[in-house]
């Protein structure tokens, strides 16, 4: 028999940590090559661990709500000496994690971990009141360091989504060593006013009857609500909208479609498609493909392109095709129906959510014509394509104008008019309106 340490998978360049949600397996538990053995979430995507061997669980090292750091040994497995392991797995475990052992004994020796259960060192502090979501590590520091709530509140987060990541919390106390004035120094360097600031911190409350149900926000959609909030506050929002004739793209796709499936093994949808017109535009006008950095605009190189999906839950989730223009719509479409497909079953990498340049987003699936999206910061556009619907139009030909039944949908980008005015806004829109609309109906895929 043998011991295996599981640990914490690598999960992108820019992720150390993770917190555990839950544990799916309980020791004495059998675990199968692959199966999941516990929750994890970073600050922007919660996702599972499997295990790389079959076996039981003899030991796990973390409670829930503690934070770990991505190599640490997690829990401990017994397996056969000869159990298969999975190569290439997410977690690029090696045959080194395996300790061959002649007895098992009733209680292994297990090190203690090195990080505590953070959840334990803030009790006193009631965050009930709070609408951002901190992380426990967060949390514990503030306990530790005497801040208060309100001092959280007033901190600038550089984390994804606005979130206080532990580096804030460290320069915040820095701060306060050095200057004694921390939180007007947070307060001034935040995107918002302090009459907004001190607006967002009264939060109005609801009656309750006894026929309704409380409902608590669960942990992505605290980060969902934080980071709406947060970008009102931070942009000028101004959306634009442009009416599309997509007939000839709508009958290409009908007649390709079954074909392309049986040849590839993939679906082909409208987004993949939608990805692709909107990478051209950008290329065509770069500057919608920018960033604010105080009074610094930073221009991306990449155009990395987020599409919004919808959860199981009900909360959403924006995953990333990186570098779209450099792929073909082929590359597009399978990129798309495998963050789709592994974001519904909660598998993608924290990497995959991060990075984004320009955020598209498909209302039409709900049944609906258009929309006035949010941006996702710190992207400066966001596009709503809505549902295609058939409707009379006017055609112009070489005979005159004819009215006929024509495939329609509205495209509605909102953008940042602190950087992006009308004519680039209203100009981005209507060159992808015209890629759409100029489809090659023999065009090859």
């Amino acid at each position: 028999m043998s011991l295996y340490e599981l640990v914490l998978p690598k999960m992108g360049e820019s992720v150390a940590e993770a917190t555990i949600i839950k544990w799916v397996k309980q020791p004495g538990d059998n675990i199968d090559i692959d199966e999941s053995v516990l929750e994890i979430a970073t600050d922007k995507v919660d996702s599972e661990v499997p295990s790389p061997v079959s076996g039981k669980l003899v030991k796990i090292l973390f409670k829930e709500d503690d934070v770990v750091q991505v190599g640490a040994v997690i829990a401990v497995i017994e397996t056969d000496a000869n159990a298969e392991i999975i190569k290439d797995s997410p977690q690029e475990t090696k045959t080194e994690n395996v300790i061959q052992v002649e007895q098992i004994p009733e209680a292994p020796f297990v090190p203690e971990p090195v990080i505590q259960n953070a959840s334990n060192n803030y009790k006193s502090i009631d965050f009930s009141s709070s609408e951002r979501f901190y992380s426990p590590l967060v949390k514990s520091m503030a306990a530790e360091e005497g801040i208060s709530i309100q001092e959280l509140n007033s901190i600038v987060g550089t984390g994804s989504e606005g979130r206080v990541t532990k580096q804030d919390v460290l320069e915040y106390i820095q701060s306060n060593k050095s200057t004694g004035n921390v939180v007007a120094k947070a307060q001034n360097n935040a995107p918002v006013s302090n009459e907004i600031s001190n607006q967002k911190s009264v939060t109005p409350v609801s009656s309750v009857s006894g026929g309704d149900e409380i409902i608590e926000m669960d942990r992505m959609r605290k980060l969902i609500a934080d980071h709406m909030v947060m970008s009102k506050h931070t942009s000028a929002h101004v959306t634009s909208f442009v009416e599309a004739d997509v007939t000839n793209l709508v009958k290409w796709r009908d007649r390709v479609k079954s074909s392309f499936e049986k040849r590839e093994g993939e679906k082909i949808t409208f987004t993949p498609i939608f990805i692709e017109a909107v990478a051209k535009a950008i290329k065509d006008l770069p500057m919608i493909n920018i960033s604010i950095n105080g009074t610094q605009i930073i221009k991306k190189r990449d155009i990395n392109i987020g599409m919004a999906a919808a959860l199981p839950s009900g909360n959403l989730i924006v995953p990333v095709i990186k570098n779209a223009d450099q792929l073909n719509l082929f590359g597009i479409t399978k990129a798309v129906n495998d963050l789709a497909n592994r974001a519904r079953q909660s598998k993608l990498k924290p990497d995959e959510t991060q990075g984004g340049t320009f955020t598209l987003t498909n209302v039409g699936t709900f049944g609906n014509v258009m929309g006035t999206p949010i941006i996702n910061q710190p992207q400066v556009a966001i596009l709503a394509v809505g549902a295609i619907k058939k409707k009379p139009a006017v055609i112009e030909t070489e005979h005159g104008d004819v009215i006929a039944i024509r495939h329609m949908m509205f495209l509605s980008l909102s953008y940042d008019h602190r950087v992006v005015d009308g004519s680039l806004g209203g100009s981005f829109v209507r060159r992808v309106a015209d890629y759409l609309e100029n489809w090659d109906i023999n065009r090859v895929i």
